[in-house]
């Protein structure tokens, strides 16, 4: 009922005195009181000895817990005189509402900062919020929920309008070519006629299943972050009570249009300027990411994508994520309760967007990560050439050591099996070792080496059995054998397999000697 210039113009009035006066109060801790504080000033059209004369009706300008949000633009490194330039040095602009709660929108020139109306029990909510909210954001700044960095009430013609400054999610400066307002439930959940005849238009959660049904794909870290922080903010939101919040996504499809490309990273350079005041962890990239992340490559990544989430279509298009949870000051209470209630007589309380917290945190978080967000699977080598690789390298190494051994061996004992020597031969130096104990060839450092080529062999030549090779086995026979057939230690540690746990050498069908390895 109020005209929207008039709004605008006490706003810009009410914030620069306001937060001009709190710059004289030194700083201090925030304490439980501060949360409750209110400061009213009244401001006339003829002006006053405090406050400068305007052109609009005399109004009194309202401010919650002052000190407080203070703390709360500080935390997020937004200075008093950036605050004021963002939001008074131009006038605001106005935006269209897709909602149904009738409350008006303004963002600043610099694009940084969203001015939203909420109605009196929003209000109220949100200042019995701000001790937990406080609390949250000491805990971790990263997040998703909406950032409040002011709470102010315009008391004009017997009217209350109360006002809340929030972060910006969708940067004007790129084109949203897609908006949705996701809650995870599909009653009634598809954007009306009169939406859709709009510019841009804000779909809802059955318009993303029918245009977005394969989802949005993300590598396996930004995935695992997004899916973090969700999960931690809709934990905070359950424990405060709050349901039927949203998730707002933006997509700008990236190579859509070269031209429409650089025109937006012209006005992005613009807005920049204009601003002069980048706002600490606003961006969507920002809100995911880990502490790990150093402010460099942060810094670079924002001013090439301003801010946004790199992701993939279900056709290949490279996208940039906008989003933000937002509508956080519903709190399930006797209304919401008893229109959940009348919403599950008529139809599926399961698919109703208003429910219990607990369950709308759970089917939020399903559809999210079900529906929405998806994870490109990385593509893995295949396990039998991964296998074959390394028995090729165990083989080699076995070999090396194989040689190595077989040449010391051959050095100390060069008088126990010599060039040439055939399998009949050794049979008979083995038969009459029975006699002759100090001829069997069974020294330590024989057996030893055996052991331990033996052994790295059958551990490479066993790996898979799919990439095993068809191996001569050491199964020898005077009878079956050329006498020019030699025996060395290779052949040994080389042909051997697994399944032979004994190195048998036979004569007339009697076993004259065990190995075991």
């Amino acid at each position: 009922q109020t005209a929207s210039s008039a709004i605008k113009g006490a706003i810009q009035l009410g914030i620069g005195y306001t937060v001009g006066n709190l710059t004289s109060k030194p700083d201090r801790d925030v304490l439980m009181q501060d949360f409750y504080v209110v400061e009213s000033v009244f401001l006339p059209s003829e002006g006053s000895n405090l406050t400068p004369a305007h052109h609009y009706p005399d109004f009194r300008f309202k401010t919650y817990a002052p000190l407080a949000f203070r703390y709360f633009r500080e935390l997020f490194g937004i200075k008093p005189d950036d605050y004021l330039y963002s939001i008074c040095s131009e006038p605001l602009i106005e935006l269209s509402n897709p909602g149904a709660s009738g409350s008006l929108f303004f963002v600043t020139s610099g694009d940084e900062f969203i001015i939203k109306t909420v109605q009196h029990k929003e209000a109220e909510f949100l200042q019995k919020l701000l001790p937990g909210y406080y609390m949250n954001l000491n805990q971790n700044p990263r997040t998703l929920l909406p950032k409040f960095y002011g709470l102010y009430c315009v008391q004009s013609g017997g009217i209350n309008i109360r006002i809340v400054v929030m972060n910006n999610v969708l940067p004007r400066a790129l084109k949203m070519h897609f908006t949705y307002d996701l809650k995870g439930s599909t009653y009634k959940r598809r954007a009306s006629r009169k939406e859709r005849e709009k510019s841009n238009p804000t779909f809802k959660d059955l318009d993303f299943l029918q245009d977005m049904h394969e989802g949005l794909y993300f590598d396996f870290e930004t995935h695992s972050a997004l899916m973090k922080t969700l999960q931690r903010d809709c934990r905070v939101l359950e424990s405060f009570k709050i349901m039927d919040y949203s998730l707002l996504l933006g997509i700008h499809i990236l190579n859509s249009n070269m031209k429409e490309k650089g025109e937006c990273s012209q006005s992005a350079s613009d807005a920049k300027r204009h601003g002069g005041q980048k706002v600490l962890y606003s961006t969507a990239m920002e809100s995911i990411q880990g502490p790990g992340k150093s402010g460099d490559s942060i810094n670079r990544e924002t001013t090439n994508t301003m801010g946004g989430i790199p992701a993939k279509s279900y056709k290949g298009e490279k996208l940039l994520l906008f989003m933000g949870i937002i509508d956080i000051l519903q709190s399930y209470r006797l209304m919401k309760k008893l229109e959940h209630s009348w919403k599950a007589l008529v139809y599926d309380g399961d698919t109703v967007s208003v429910h219990r917290p607990s369950f709308y945190a759970d089917r939020f978080l399903k559809f999210m990560n079900a529906r929405v967000f998806k994870k490109v699977q990385a593509l893995k080598p295949s396990p039998s050439k991964k296998r074959c690789n390394s028995i090729t390298a165990l083989k080699a190494a076995s070999q090396e050591i194989v040689c190595a051994v077989s040449q010391e061996w051959k050095d100390e004992k060069h008088g126990i099996l010599a060039e040439g020597q055939s399998y009949a031969s050794l049979d008979e130096e083995v038969l009459g070792s029975h006699h002759r104990p100090d001829l069997v060839p069974s020294s330590p450092s024989l057996f030893e080496a055996a052991s331990l080529a033996t052994t790295l062999s059958s551990s490479s030549l066993n790996v898979d059995e799919h990439c095993q090779r068809d191996q001569p086995t050491l199964y020898s026979s005077s009878k079956g054998l050329p006498s020019s057939s030699t025996f060395t230690l290779g052949d040994s540690a080389i042909y051997l397999t697994s399944e032979q746990s004994t190195l048998e050498m036979e004569n007339d069908n009697v076993s004259v000697l065990d190995v075991y390895l």
